[in-house]
């Protein structure tokens, strides 16, 4: 016998079903033990009604929810999804429940994940923001809860980090192009004012300089970190500057959009114009010609993140803050004309 359709049973349900008082439904429910046949009466009234403890209960009364919360900058974004794979297994296998928020990279949204740590029901957070404000890192200093950056944090923040190496991996990028003949590299950008923003830009003028090319500015163009504006920027810097014979791209979102844009102007990738993305995400490979691309070590950046949080959840004391790096590898496919399947590192290329 289970409650009526569309009710959850309460402590005076099972009371009435196990023929006890409310009061020792409620102690056995908190694990205070009692009479033996009372506790196992309420435990069988309990099963056979579908009680399930409520996560928010548990965790006024022992101190833990048994959830973490994953805050991304977009849920659609195969890189975010891919993180989420790899978080989802490490929690699970240590008995914890991961919430998803998708905060659309607005730093506001950000905050309130933080500050929702104080009201437990999350037991610590994984942060993957794009801007790191001086309000984050209030936030950060204060929070009431584990929270680890997937991201760059100053050293006097005391929270554990993951990082990748964008500057490194758009080095890698622009090297292989310049070893590859390409000369009038344009780059395709996300927003300049954004952490992955600045390091392509920053690894993008390292290489080139590295390579012995001049920097133009007029072959760097500034977006957003998505197809539509990666199809957009790539016309329009088709358009303005001539001769432009390779595109990085700060991702791979941006570099589907710019696949698009050189087949409806009639240009051949490779043979016109090489193309090289960021994330190594699925899209890769699924493009047409399949995508080079800096593999910025997603799911690594997203396991070290969850096994950093639950060490930190499982701890006593205060271990030191730990701050992680992945190194970036380049995949190569078809899209720079050179032979699929092989791959790079910055060591390597060195």
């Amino acid at each position: 016998m289970h409650s009526r359709p569309g009710t959850a049973p309460t402590i005076e349900t099972i009371a009435r079903h196990a023929g006890v008082s409310t009061a020792s439904v409620s102690r056995v429910l908190r694990g205070l033990g009692g009479r033996p046949d009372t506790v196992a009466r309420v435990r069988a009234a309990a099963t056979e009604l579908g009680y399930v403890p409520n996560a928010m209960a548990r965790s006024l009364r022992g101190g833990q929810s048994r959830q973490v919360t994953f805050a991304m900058p977009d849920i659609g974004n195969p890189v975010y999804i891919a993180m989420v794979r790899r978080i989802q297994q490490v929690v699970r296998a240590a008995g914890y429940r991961l919430l998803l928020h998708s905060t659309g990279a607005d730093p506001a949204e950000e905050l309130a994940a933080l500050r929702a740590l104080a009201d437990r029901h999350s037991d610590g957070l994984i942060l993957c923001p794009i801007r790191v404000t001086p309000a984050h890192l209030e936030e950060l200093a204060r929070s009431a809860a584990p929270v680890v950056v997937i991201g760059s944090v100053p050293e006097e923040v005391p929270v554990d980090s993951v990082r990748a190496d964008s500057v490194t991996g758009a080095e890698l990028a622009v090297r292989h192009l310049v070893a590859a003949g390409r000369r009038r590299i344009g780059l395709l950008n996300g927003p300049a004012d954004t952490v992955p923003g600045a390091a392509r830009h920053r690894g993008y003028e390292r290489g080139l300089e590295v390579c012995g090319l001049p920097h133009d500015p007029a072959l760097t163009s500034f977006g957003r970190f998505d197809a539509v504006s990666g199809e957009a920027a790539a016309r329009d810097l088709l358009a303005r500057v001539p001769g432009v014979d390779a595109l990085f791209c700060a991702n791979d979102l941006i570099a589907v959009g710019a696949l698009r844009a050189l087949r409806g102007t009639g240009r051949d990738v490779p043979a016109d114009v090489a193309v090289v993305g960021v994330d190594n995400t699925d899209l890769a490979e699924a493009c047409w010609p399949p995508l080079t691309s800096v593999d910025l070590g997603s799911q690594e950046r997203g396991r070290l993140a969850a096994e950093l949080l639950i060490a930190r959840l499982d701890a006593s004391g205060r271990p030191p803050v730990s701050r992680l790096a992945v190194q970036p590898r380049l995949v190569v496919r078809g899209s720079c004309g050179s032979t699929a399947g092989t791959t790079a590192t910055h060591k390597e290329m060195s």
